[in-house]
Parts: C-alpha cells; structure tokens; sequence
C-alpha cells in the first residue's frame, strides 16, 4: 500500500516537473505577427527591453518582415525615442524568403537619404561600413537585431551572431528615423511599433 501511494506521487511530480520546467525555459513570447513570434523582451548590453510596439514591413503586396521595437520602457513619442541616447532595439525577423543583400543595401541606402536630407556628410564611411555587414541574402526565419547601447553604438546580430558595430549616436539617430522618423520606409510599420 506505501509503495503504491509511492509510486502515485512520484508519478504526480514527474508530471509536474515535465510541465513545468519546459515553460520556464522557453522564452516568453508578448506577439505574434504574420506567422512570427516575437518575444516580450530583448538584451541589449545588460540591459532588458521590453516590446514597444511590432508591425509588418510591406512591399507591395509582400510581407517582407515583422519588425518590433525594444525601449527600456513604453514609449509613443518618436520625438522622444529616435534622438534617445538609451539602449534600445529593431528586430527584423523575416517573413519573405529571398532578400538579397543588395536589395536590402539600396533600401538602407533610399532609408538613410530620407533622414539625412540627402546630406549624409560625416556619416558617409559609416554607412558604408553598416551597409558592407550585409553581404548574404535574408531567407525566411532569419532574425536580423539592430540593437543600440549608449557605450558601444549600434550592433548588428544576425541569427545570434555579431556582424559588426557602428559607433556614434549621430549614426543611431539616422538609422533608428528610417522606422520612425518624419518620412519613414513603412508608415503603418511605424504606426505599430509606436504602439498606436
């Protein structure tokens, strides 16, 4: 009889831990957009952001990702974010299979034209040393994190991998205007990631 009541709850804990144990290993995941799951917070440098906002970039009639939007807390001033010398952080994860890194430079390169006025001046070499981290073609399901801290610039993480680093707060401000500035690649883009 003790070894069956034993043997009960053994049975029982085991169930418990098998339930359990999985859930608290697996990320928390705060949105789902276009099929992907984006999780509720990211690390930038020690520091945890939180989901600010996520949306999908558009093409056409083509998702081409589900970018997010990762501050060190809630905030739908662009005003106020864009210029920010805080951690914060893009993910683009990619929906559309086949973008090539070309396609993706010119898109970078019309992006940075709208928020320098077309006068990139003393950012020139940093574009072009930003633009040369892209060299292979996104497929669907690679996770592109641009990811700014204040003591390193922006770092560029491909699939988990560091491509490179870009320093300045100037090259920030430029990069980060491309989603949320006046003239943004993706209005709606923007829109969701303010979180409106």
């Amino acid at each position: 009889m003790v070894r069956t009541w034993l043997t009960a709850a053994l049975a029982a804990a085991l169930t418990i831990i098998w339930t359990v144990v999985p859930t608290a290993l697996t990320p928390a995941y705060a949105l789902e957009i276009g099929g992907v799951a984006l999780p509720e917070t990211l690390d930038a440098g020690g520091k945890t952001l939180v989901l600010n906002g996520a949306g999908l970039r558009k093409k056409f009639f083509f998702k081409i990702y589900a970018g997010a939007l990762y501050l060190p807390e809630k905030e739908s001033d662009p005003g106020k974010i864009v210029p920010a010398d805080k951690p914060m952080a893009v993910r683009m994860h990619f929906i559309y299979d086949g973008v090539s890194a070309e396609k993706l430079i010119e898109t970078w390169n019309e992006g940075f034209e709208k928020t320098t006025g077309g006068r990139p001046g003393p950012l020139s070499d940093r574009i072009s040393a930003f633009n040369g981290l892209f060299t292979g073609e996104a497929g669907e399901g690679d996770v592109y994190d641009i990811v700014y801290t204040p003591s390193e610039g922006v770092r560029v993480v491909m699939n988990g991998r560091a491509a490179g680093t870009i320093k300045g707060l100037d090259f920030k401000k430029a990069l980060f205007a491309i989603w949320l500035g006046d003239d943004p690649a993706d209005k709606g883009l923007k829109r969701e990631m303010l979180g409106r």
